[in-house]
């Protein structure tokens, strides 16, 4: 696939992956992203995962015939991207390697070397030169592993990006971008927004027409869709209006009162309504809805004398990629004792900006006229201004 008259796209598809990072399911596989860019030198952006390394080396091959490459260049450590540099180092021995300080610390715990004959280390505001390609290179620490740069091509206006913009999916299979890019950088992401708003600074100074990322499709249009995106998810703003409610139910009556609650805030006017069912629903889209979605009930029962721990898990999640920025309510059931509602304020102290609803739910067992009363109060509340 020619992406300019000079750039290449050399990656590979992964059909064979089911869970992305041993966590994330990935039903309609991965790429691995991979670039040749071929002038007076030829320079290679990153490799890909280990199981693909013979696929890739001859992607190369059919990409550059009897030429030789003169670069490996290594945005980015983690093994998706850089599992074949040994393979390419021996492939191709007279090959410099351009990396960060910390990605050739990285490359010694990998593979017993740190190719420190053949290494050429970059930083910040860095260059290198193809010929007509001009190379620009930019560090990007924690975006999302500490060693990470990404590289700008002022000839061609390209920015290889390395995990940034990336999203699930593999690259011969159609789907939305937006969905599985959120899920993605809501996961892997997440928890560095302010390293990725420093990035997005960076960028806005440059001229940017293509964004070739590590995974997923190469952005050649509306680039703003695609910038805006990350900055509201790097920011933690509102992406779209709308609550959503996660639960645990263990024999019914709080999935009850979940059902009650969505029934109310779709008559009261609420513009959007997700429910997520903890045990059942897969984890990281539930993550990605409260993420999204500007307004968040939790609702649970006491469980041990704290909660269910689909809940609690559900919350760390939450808790590790830095949420804020939302109203929370709470719904808790408990026979006797209900602590839910405590525990769960307990382990959201740490995040910021967050606003609790006044109205909040206590079922002793079942619903009954109270906690009807206090459903109602609890959709009244964030139904209000819509």
């Amino acid at each position: 696939m020619k992406i300019t008259k000079d750039i290449q796209y050399i990656g590979v598809n992964d059909h064979e992956v089911d869970l992305f990072e041993g966590q994330y399911a990935v039903p309609n596989g991965m790429a691995y992203n991979s670039y040749a860019v071929v002038d007076e030198k030829i320079a290679i952006f990153d490799t890909v995962d280990a199981r693909f390394g013979e696929e890739w080396l001859g992607n190369i091959k059919n990409t550059l015939g009897n030429k030789a490459p003169d670069y490996l260049i290594v945005q980015h450590m983690e093994p998706d991207h850089s599992a074949n540099i040994r393979r390419f180092a021996e492939a191709y021995p007279n090959a410099v390697i351009v990396s960060s300080k910390q990605a050739f610390g990285m490359m010694k715990n990998f593979f017993g070397t740190d190719f420190a004959d053949r290494q050429l280390i970059v930083g910040e505001g860095s260059t290198l030169s193809l010929g007509r390609h001009q190379l620009t290179f930019v560090t990007a620490p924690m975006v999302h592993w500490p060693e990470v740069i990404v590289t700008y091509d002022s000839t061609d206006k390209v920015l290889f990006s390395a995990d940034g913009f990336g999203k699930f999916g593999a690259l011969d299979v159609e789907e939305d971008w937006a969905c599985e890019a959120r899920r993605y950088y809501i996961g892997i992401v997440g928890k560095f927004g302010a390293q990725v708003q420093a990035l997005l600074k960076k960028a806005s100074a440059l001229d940017i027409q293509i964004i070739c990322p590590l995974h997923g499709p190469v952005l050649t249009e509306n680039l703003g869709y695609y910038i805006n995106l990350y900055d509201i998810w790097s920011g933690y703003r509102v992406e779209s209006e709308g609550v959503v409610i996660a639960y645990t139910s263990i024999y019914g009556n709080t999935k009850q009162a979940v059902l009650e609650l969505a029934e109310l805030l779709k008559a009261k006017g609420c513009p959007k309504v997700v429910i997520n069912d903890l045990a059942r629903c897969d984890m990281a889209e539930a993550v990605e809805d409260a993420f999204r979605y500007g307004k968040l009930v939790l609702a649970t029962t006491t469980y041990n004398n704290e909660i269910f721990p689909f809940m609690r898990d559900f919350i760390l999640h939450l808790t590790e990629r830095n949420f804020q920025k939302r109203t929370v309510g709470f719904i808790e059931n408990g026979t006797w004792a209900p602590v839910a509602t405590k525990v769960m304020k307990g382990l959201l102290e740490k995040c910021k900006e967050l606003t609790y609803t006044e109205a909040t739910v206590k079922i002793m067992s079942a619903l009954n006229e109270q906690s009807r009363a206090q459903l109602e109060a609890l959709a009244r509340e964030l139904c209000r201004g819509n």
